[in-house]
């Protein structure tokens, strides 16, 4: 046999390096899956933050300092609760006031997560904390407000609340204490109220019938006054005229007084010309423009009247 036609095995074996390049990639792979198991399960704690890390549904640890944290990968997972105040708009609601009436009471709440733990353990989510407090908050706000007229809560100058909001904010955060809720209430503020629709139109109808009768008062109120104000002028023009008459009369008289005295001396000193000026006066009144005298020619009377003065 010739030694062309001998196959050496050893020659067509594969080489050992591929091998070798399978390990290095399944290591690397190995590797960056351990990474990225690590990267996936570090968490950061930030400023105004708490950490819950549950194992299992329960709360195992809260982390509330700032930095870099790690979780068991699988089976632990990381809920984020703020530290800071929230705002809950507490949706209105109806209630009945001491003096029977029926009103919408608007409010709206801060509150913040004072443990963590309970706050999950006993509510799970802040939605649900929410809602819980909102019923707590409505059923102290009904009660205190249960205890006061209509017009006490609406009208500011006749409200008696006093402290009401501190009242209402105590009574809650007694509740959420005594089932471990893990918040408390930091305030309670009433936005406003309202009437149920159904009343409105009555309210509004009584509204405008109340401000009618004042206006009609105002009205009547003037009219009274105008007219006490005339009669006063009335009176005073009565008084002003009656004395200017009376003085009138005084001046008259002395005028006439005097006037008197003149005519006396003045026809003392000419008693002819007093007897013609008498007679000329009795012309004035007795002789018109369709007067008839029958009179003797040689009388005196008649010869004045003709113009023949001796």
């Amino acid at each position: 046999m010739s030694d062309e036609n001998i196959v050496d095995l050893n020659e067509r074996r594969p080489s050992d390096e591929w091998r070798k390049y399978v390990k290095l990639i399944a290591v690397a792979i190995i590797l960056i899956t351990i990474l990225a198991t690590i990267i996936s399960n570090l968490f950061i704690v930030e400023q105004g933050e708490y950490k819950v890390v549950r194992q299992f549904g329960e709360v195992v640890r809260v982390v509330d300092e700032p930095g870099l944290n790690y979780k068991l990968p699988f089976i632990q997972s990381v809920t984020t609760l703020p530290k800071y105040q929230m705002i809950y708009d507490i949706p209105p609601a109806e209630i009945n006031t001491l003096d029977k009436k029926r009103m919408l009471a608007d409010h709206y709440a801060l509150w913040r997560i004072e443990d963590p733990q309970l706050m999950i353990s006993n509510a799970a989510t802040i939605e649900r904390a929410e809602a819980i407090m909102g019923e707590i908050i409505f059923s102290a706000i009904r009660a205190e407000l249960g205890q006061l007229n209509f017009d006490e809560i609406i009208n500011e100058e006749k409200s008696s609340r006093g402290s009401f909001n501190e009242m209402v904010r105590e009574r809650v955060n007694e509740a959420l204490e005594r089932s471990n809720y893990g918040i408390i209430l930091t305030d309670v503020r009433m936005k406003r109220t309202d009437l149920p629709e159904e009343n409105e139109e009555a309210v509004y109808r009584r509204m405008i019938s109340e401000r009618q009768s004042t206006a009609q008062d105002y009205l009547s109120q003037g009219d009274a006054e105008a007219n006490r104000i005339k009669a006063n002028t009335d009176r005073e023009v009565q008084e002003i005229v009656a004395t200017a008459t009376a003085d009138a009369r005084v001046i008259e008289g002395e005028g006439e007084e005097e006037a008197a005295s003149i005519y006396n001396d003045a026809f003392g000193r000419d008693p002819d010309f007093y007897q013609l000026y008498r007679t000329l006066q009795s012309y004035e009144q007795t002789i018109g423009e369709e007067t008839v005298i029958v009179l003797p020619a040689d009388s005196p009377y008649a010869r004045i009247l003709m113009g023949y003065i001796d």
